[in-house]
């Protein structure tokens, strides 16, 4: 097989709308199946359908369909996308599955559903045709029983992580006659076309991540029970401390459903024969009590948290377990908890945390340490891989660092000899390990990672597509460097712009070393990424420095700022080699301003980018409103076209500060132009945008020309102001909100001259700078400023 390109899903529930709308977003044609409905709904009957009407059969995977753009977060990266997808049912459509790549089965997790569904499924199956299971944890080899060898050797285990567009984990596990090619095919479709992060996992029950996930959470619940912690001590342990999310152990469980997590351990513990862990899995009694009584979580309202409403709005209350009542949350501190806090990097955090003294530290090493061994135990037996254990950990539970990285941030020898005095059993191949002198299960050397695989170091395998700046560096590859920002060489000629400030946040450090990266870039390299590997490829500028300054009344300060954004912005844009941004996550404010000048921007699928300013009280003055001009000019060529349905909608998209939901929705918003383009892997984004410099080079690179922009002038700016004055009359605006869209309509519309009136670049930005003085000035401005930092979110004063 050389590629997928249609896909059919059967069962249209939360995980089977999900994957589909995901291979959707990927470009593939979906067919989407269900059941048919056996009674007629109210609304059906009122409308005179009966059982036979199409409308009917189809009514399951249908209203999948429809729930898909309305669903938050969304499963699409587009609206439109829904699109793709074609629903039916499995009684009239069953044919249409000679005609796909890939067929996905994601039903009931009961054996006997599933091996009926495959026996129908093979009666109409086009020979080579993919066909694979998204179950949690029924066997794989069970569910074909029965099936030709041909089918077999097709056949395979897929299991997507919920929900199939925001989590990375893919889970393929191959049946014992699977064809190690369709495996090796799968592997590679699934990362670089749907962009997940794929182990290898072995029939075993649960897989890889729920098993050791699972494991861990009741691990962790026994040992609460035992010595009378508290939810929120938990929690406090196992959230960022210990290099988790902060959702940790009990927030986490009332995310998922109590009644899920029960299911899952059942499995586990129906499966397994020894008895240590049998006794694990067996869900304790307070559990399978909160279950019976519907405290399964938050889809119940209640389970190990509930919000209630109080006298100062809602109130988050946990559980008491001694009387199953509830209380308000208390808040936990404790000197290991806090020097985990002051630590750098979830390694440092969890040493600090694990080598305290103190309760909490107790707690961790009491948790930790049965996880690290059972990861160990169970190598070979769920998967063959360190490096699959780790990944399946972190992109399936969101750990920062897996079990075999956890045990190398302890000190693995150190931990060891803690571990057997306190008379636990270490896995034989573990001493053997140290034996043979290595002190961790992973090394690090000249940018190269090696681990243990079979006995021995080896080192591990990156795909081409991943470029690691981290790794770049470690090979000094650097070619200049202040506090805020780098140029790396990726090789081939072509250098990286990396940011790496506090938040990424855009100050003078970084500012000055755009100027100097294109000064280098033009005398030595082919050509410029502007990428990085942080969080966030941006949240905006230093809003805390121009506060600062603000408030002190430094005003020439202040311009010298912007006079610095602007110049920086236009020199980016100006250097005569190929520049290519990739951007990722949150792209905000200056960040998308540090994209604009940019030949071509290689969005991440999920990057969410807009220009936010007016949150604050301002208004982008780092080149935005000049290059949405720009863009409109540009659009509209005939100078007879009135260019105001495009500047209305720059305007709006400005002053509502919207920002796009994924790399996709970048078009809706107007930020993405013809020759930009998104990438499904986020680990893949700094290679395509190499490549993309590199083909650009090739073809004879030639710098555009500079061009007068056509702005709407006075008229255009009258109609926005309209606009805003009319928000402001239906109460939907403040006067403060009124001023700033005046503001950002008098730069956008050109200022005060004729419509059609051609200006320059330098003319925008002298227009934009302006504006952003004046707002800075203004007491409202500075409050909005404030609350942002000091909140987080916008203040509409």
């Amino acid at each position: 097989m050389t590629t997928i390109r249609k896909a059919a899903v059967i069962g249209s529930g939360v995980m089977g709308s999900g994957i589909a709308a995901h291979l959707a977003n990927a470009g593939l044609s979906v067919v989407l199946l269900d059941r048919v409905p056996t009674q007629l709904l109210p609304q059906e009957e009122a409308a005179g359908l009966t059982l036979a009407h199409p409308k009917v059969r189809n009514r399951l995977a249908v209203n999948a369909l429809q729930g898909m753009v309305k669903t938050n977060p969304a499963p699409l990266f587009q609206a439109s996308f829904a699109q793709r997808i074609q629903p039916g049912n499995l009684e009239d459509d069953l044919g249409m599955l000679r005609d796909v790549d890939w067929i996905i089965e994601v039903i009931i997790e009961n054996l006997a559903a599933k091996q009926a569904l495959f026996a129908r499924i093979e009666e109409v199956w086009k020979a080579g045709t993919i066909v694979t299971s998204n179950t949690s944890g029924v066997s794989i080899n069970a569910m074909v029983e029965g099936r030709s060898a041909a089918f077999r050797a097709h056949f395979l285990g897929t299991h997507f992580f919920n929900p199939p567009r925001y989590m990375k984990l893919l889970e393929i596990i191959p049946n014992s006659d699977t064809k190690s090619e369709i495996v090796v095919f799968m592997q590679d479709f699934c990362e670089k076309k749907l962009g997940k992060g794929v182990v290898v996992a072995k029939d075993t029950p649960n897989f890889i991540s729920n098993r050791i996930g699972t494991y861990g959470l009741l691990v962790t619940l026994q040992e609460m029970l035992e010595k009378g912690y508290t939810v929120e001590e938990v929690d406090a342990v196992t959230g960022p401390a210990m290099g988790r999310p902060k959702s940790a152990t009990f927030r986490t469980l009332d995310l998922v459903g109590l009644d899920t997590f029960v299911h899952v351990a059942g499995n586990v513990f129906s499966q397994v024969s020894d008895p240590a862990e049998k006794a694990v899995f067996d869900t304790p009694a307070l559990m399978k009590d909160m279950v019976e009584r519907g405290w399964i979580g938050e889809k119940s309202g209640q389970g190990f948290y509930k919000k209630v409403k109080a006298a100062a709005g809602s109130e988050i209350q946990a559980l008491q377990f001694g009387t199953m009542t509830y209380e308000p949350s208390k808040r936990v501190s404790g000197a290991s908890l806090e020097a985990s806090k002051q630590a750098k990097g979830a390694a440092a955090k969890i040493k600090a945390l694990i080598t305290g003294k103190d309760r909490y530290a107790e707690l961790a090493w009491n948790i930790l340490k049965p996880v690290l061994l059972y990861s160990a135990e169970k190598l070979g037996e769920i998967a063959d891989s360190i490096v699959d254990i780790d990944n399946a950990l972190k992109w399936g539970f969101n750990w920062e660092l897996g079990p075999f990285e956890t045990w190398d941030a302890l000190g693995l020898r150190r931990s060891v000899e803690r571990m057997e005095a306190e008379g636990s059993v270490v896995p034989a191949w573990v001493k053997e390990w140290l034996a043979a002198g290595n002190e961790s299960f992973y090394r690090r050397s000249e940018g190269r990672t090696f681990g243990y695989l079979g006995g021995t170091s080896s080192e591990l395998g990156v795909r081409p597509e991943v470029i690691s700046l981290a790794s770049l560096k470690e090979q000094k590859k650097v070619i200049r460097s202040n506090s805020g920002a780098s140029l790396i060489d990726i090789g081939d000629g072509v250098a990286c712009l990396e940011f790496h400030s506090p938040n990424n946040a855009i100050g003078a450090d970084i500012l000055t070393m755009i100027q100097q990266s294109v000064d280098e870039v033009r005398s030595n390299y082919r050509g410029l990424v502007v990428a990085n590997e942080g969080k966030n490829f941006c949240v905006g500028a230093n809003l805390m420095l121009l506060l600062m300054e603000a408030q002190d009344g430094e005003w020439d300060e202040v311009d010298g700022i912007i006079r610095l954004f602007q110049n920086a912005m236009l020199k980016l844009k100006r250097l005569e080699k190929p520049v290519v941004a990739a951007p990722h996550k949150m792209t905000l404010g200056g960040g998308v301003e540090a994209c604009l000048p940019a030949d071509m921007t290689i969005f991440s699928a999920e990057t969410y980018y807009g220009l936010v300013e007016v949150g604050v009280g301002l208004i982008p003055a780092g080149g935005g409103c000049k290059e949405l001009a720009l863009q409109a000019s540009q659009s509209v060529q005939d100078p007879e076209v009135d260019l105001q349905p495009w500047i209305n909608a720059a305007f709006e998209t400005v002053a509502m500060a919207k920002v796009s939901t994924s790399g996709h929705d970048t078009k809706r918003l107007g930020y993405m132009r013809a020759q930009d383009r998104v990438v499904m892997n986020p680990d893949f984004r700094i290679y395509e945008a190499k490549q993309a410099v590199l083909r650009l080079d090739a073809a004879g690179y030639e710098l555009p020309a500079e061009e007068k922009i056509r702005v709407a002038g006075e008229n255009g700016k009258a109609v926005l102001v309209a606009a805003a004055n009319a928000m402001r009359q239906g109460g939907y605006i403040s006067d403060h909100d009124v001023k700033i869209a005046g503001k950002l309509a008098h730069v956008l519309a050109g200022g005060s001259v004729p419509a059609g009136t051609l200006v320059s670049e330098q003319y925008l930005l002298d227009l934009e700078r302006e504006a952003f003085l004046s707002l800075c000035g203004e007491v409202k401005t500075q409050q909005r400023m404030q609350y942002m930092l000091s909140k987080g979110k916008p203040l509409r004063n």
